[in-house]
């Protein structure tokens, strides 16, 4: 699946790359300087921020450190010594030369944080098409078309959409403050600062020009609204989902991205093994998917990775000889084989509805994106009383609360323990990035406020990460599921029957071999993937 997907991101064939590698270290040998693969070393952030994107991009270099006064770079090109010096009186010191190739310096360049803030000047060529959000929209629109002002301020969203396509973000978050518009990016779950604050006299300006996007009413600034493009990006089309809210200085504005062309990639290849799960709960998971009747849970938060869990898990199951149906709201992603339903509150169809209808469908199994009412909650249950294999989600923190949250319902507990096979409980931790990572040990105050022993762990090798152009500077880069499976045995069957407490219920779970939520999290740190600050944002301490 690698490949591919590296071709379309714009990255060479590997027979090119390794003639350009050949024929770089030769050029390096020949001016007697190191050669050096940019693919391996890490950077420090902090210049690059330091020294303007613009000269980078001109003179074909990457900032590598610097020592004293002087500069140590990375550059294709080593025989252009008038360069090398002009180069010398802008940065203002002495430079030490390293020979990369040139690809290497463009791609990275192309991941530096710092190549935000040439954006707004690399737009100007580049045109965005607005696509209507209509059951027969295959005309575009283009900007120019939707609004005839030229300025800045369509540049200026303009880039902020793309860079945060380009850095991988879900979320846009356009906040007002008192005296200043701040633009954040949620990547990897985690909310970054986008920019420098923007001026608070240019708010209704940006909020109109997202509110023109999304065929929203622009004089309306009392009620919240929903609405949604799409953007035509590089040959491919993304949909964004807008939320515009009124605050007290303001209105603000959410902006939800879904690459859905790049995740439905990932989606061909998509197995439960490659979401994080550990070995054991693989197992378990598998089986219990695999079953011919019955009810799978999954819960946790929002954001936690429950939906992509449940198309895993329908991916690895579907057959030709299975009707697979889904209801959803919204159809985030599509997958081949299965009929998926989206819920259109507006028109009537309710999870309740949709899936009353979907039974009369003859489906084998049905996945149904949540349960939010106590008559979805009793459709859901009879559909797996009644011979189909049911996958759902439920908001609720762990495997226990999910208990009390349907008996809250007003699901009759003999029919919900006979319809249930397992409850997954899951969460998403941040993964170190691969290339910045080093060993290191951890403080022993943080390991006690970690609930781990400060002497068992004090000469331990922990893996920390300070940030490089690949991972944005953030020392993350993707996120790994981390969960606990309760598999409703007899005796779990029968203590929640005998309306038994959740912590006897919790105790007979932990004998009977669960794994907590915790425990899974502590393991990910003791294999070097994550930190531990990282899994106590997540987690408690039992």
């Amino acid at each position: 699946m690698a490949s591919p997907m590296m071709e379309k991101s714009g990255a060479i064939p590997e027979q090119e790359r390794l003639h350009e590698e050949e024929e770089t270290r030769r050029c390096a040998e020949r001016h007697r300087l190191p050669f050096i693969d940019l693919n391996s070393v890490s950077f420090d952030p902090r210049l690059l921020r330091t020294i303007p994107v613009e000269l980078m991009y001109k003179y074909n270099f990457i900032p590598l450190k610097k020592v004293a006064n002087t500069v140590h770079i990375a550059m294709a090109d080593p025989s252009d010594l008038p360069r090398i010096d002009e180069l010398e009186l802008l940065l203002g010191g002495s430079i030490q030369v390293y020979v990369g190739t040139s690809s290497a310096i463009q791609e990275t360049l192309k991941k530096s944080e710092s190549s935000q803030r040439v954006l707004d000047d690399a737009t100007e060529g580049f045109k965005l098409q607005v696509i209507p959000d209509e059951e027969n929209g295959e005309e575009s629109i283009s900007i120019d078309r939707l609004t005839t002002d030229g300025s800045s301020m369509i540049k200026l969203v303009d880039s902020i959409i793309f860079t945060a396509v380009q850095r991988r973000a879900s979320d846009i978050h356009i906040e007002t403050r008192d005296r200043e518009v701040m633009v954040k990016y949620r990547i990897d779950g985690v909310l970054y600062q986008a920019m420098e604050p923007i001026d608070k006299k240019f708010h209704g300006a940006i909020i109109s020009r997202v509110k023109v996007m999304s065929e929203l009413d622009i004089a309306e600034r009392r009620i919240p609204q929903d609405g949604r493009f799409r953007l035509k990006m590089k040959g491919k089309t993304i949909d964004f989902r807008v939320s515009i809210m009124p605050s007290v200085f303001g209105e603000d504005a959410v902006i939800r991205i879904l690459d859905k062309e790049a995740i439905n990639e990932a989606f061909a290849e998509l197995r439960l093994d490659l979401l994080g799960f550990s070995g054991p709960e693989l197992k378990r998971l598998r089986k219990y998917i695999s079953e011919p009747y019955g009810m799978v849970l999954v819960t946790g938060p929002t954001g936690s990775g429950k939906t992509t869990t449940l198309y895993a898990a329908l991916s690895e199951i579907k057959s030709s000889e299975d009707k697979i149906i889904t209801i959803e709201d919204p159809v985030e992603y599509q997958i081949v084989g299965i009929t998926q339903v989206p819920v259109n509150e507006k028109k009537g169809l309710t999870f309740a509805r949709g899936l009353r209808s979907i039974l009369r469908h003859d489906p084998d199994k049905i996945m149904v994106g949540e349960i939010r009412d106590p008559e979805t909650a009793q459709i859901a249950v009879q559909s797996a009383l009644t011979g189909h294999l049911v996958f759902t989600t439920v908001h609720a923190n762990n495997v226990i609360d999910v208990l009390g949250r349907l008996l809250n319902m007003g699901v009759e507990p003999y029919n919900f323990v006979s319809a249930l096979i397992c409850i997954v409980a899951q969460r998403l931790v941040r993964l170190l990035c691969p290339l910045c990572k080093t060993r290191s040990t951890v403080a022993a105050d943080l390991l006690v406020e970690s609930g781990m022993d400060p002497q068992k762990y004090a000469e331990y090798d922990f893996y920390q990460a300070r940030g490089c152009p690949d991972c944005q500077g953030t020392g993350f880069k993707g996120r790994s599921a981390i969960c606990e499976i309760l598999p409703l045995s007899d005796r779990i069957r029968g203590m929640i029957l005998d309306r038994k407490s959740m912590a006897e219920i919790k105790q007979a779970a932990k004998e009977e071999g669960m794994t907590f939520l915790r425990e899974s999290a502590v393991q990910k740190v003791l294999d070097g993937l994550t930190t531990l600050r990282e899994i106590n944002k997540v987690t408690f301490v039992e």
